[in-house]
């Protein structure tokens, strides 16, 4: 039942984190310490809660996966006009995605021996938390026309991608780090969220596949209900998390998960 009851308490986690810009695998690790569930046990749950996510933004967009499957007799599907649709709108997800998968098979072992601690976690939130101060103020205050989501370019998508490897380093965010690259490149702002949430995708399926292939042998049937319990948990929050997100965007401003991420931070360095 312990079990259980952690496992409730991360999915609740990694729902509210994912696609906020405040950093899931952080706050994972930093709670995962606090609740003393740090085994190999614990990092094939906090990979595994990731899928249901994962299965939120699916959900969400389906639309715009579907659209993006090119057809053999030529009749378009709605949306298949956008430049984020068909073979376009799959080159540049890929283009997006590209830089993070060569860059996290070359630096993975690295990574995990020196990141996944809470330290360096917080060192990642307080630099994230002020870099996305500057990006967000710096928007606002920039004049001209940005593009929506159905108008990114394949160079908007290079750049962001690029800018994506930095949330390799736990704390930085996947989500804040895609964000803050597609207002840098030129995004909307609902845009470059939305956009962030379909890269998602296939980058979060890849590393949570490569984790789950090799830690598999710790599934049995002593963990399937706390693991299924936290899978449906994180898919629940997460929903709600991104339609809340995407309806702040319309008029919030992000200063305000900055300044969470550079007190949560120090709070961190302090414990």
């Amino acid at each position: 039942m312990e079990l259980l009851w952690i496992a409730v308490v991360l999915g609740v986690v990694e729902g509210l984190t994912e696609f906020l810009p405040v950093s899931s695998t952080g706050h994972l690790i930093v709670v995962g310490h606090l609740l003393g569930f740090t085994d190999d046990v614990a990092d094939t749950f906090e990979v595994f809660i990731q899928l249901g996510a994962i299965l939120a933004v699916v959900v969400l967009y389906w639309r715009r996966f579907l659209a993006l499957l090119p057809r053999a007799d030529g009749v378009k599907r709605e949306g298949e006009g956008n430049a984020l649709a068909g073979w376009s709108g799959i080159i540049k997800i890929g283009a997006a995605c590209l830089p993070v998968f060569v860059l996290g098979l070359i630096a993975r072992d690295a990574i995990k021996t020196y990141l996944f601690s809470p330290v360096p976690v917080a060192w990642a939130l307080i630099v994230g938390g002020i870099v996305i101060m500057i990006v967000d103020r710096d928007h606002r205050a920039a004049r001209g026309e940005r593009c929506s989501l159905d108008q990114i370019s394949l160079k908007q998508a290079i750049g962001i991608g690029c800018i994506q490897c930095f949330a390799l380093w736990p704390g930085i965010s996947r989500s804040g780090a895609t964000i803050i690259g597609g207002l840098a490149c030129g995004l909307e702002r609902r845009a470059a969220a939305e956009f962030s949430f379909l890269v998602a995708v296939p980058v979060m399926m890849a590393a949570t596949g490569y984790d789950l292939l090799k830690s598999w042998q710790v599934l049995d049937g002593s963990v399937l209900v706390p693991f299924l319990g936290g899978f449906l948990v994180s898919f629940v929050v997460a929903v709600a998390a991104i339609r809340g997100f995407v309806a702040f965007l319309g008029s919030g401003s992000m200063v305000s998960f900055a300044v969470y991420r550079v007190v949560l931070g120090i709070v961190v360095l302090r414990m």
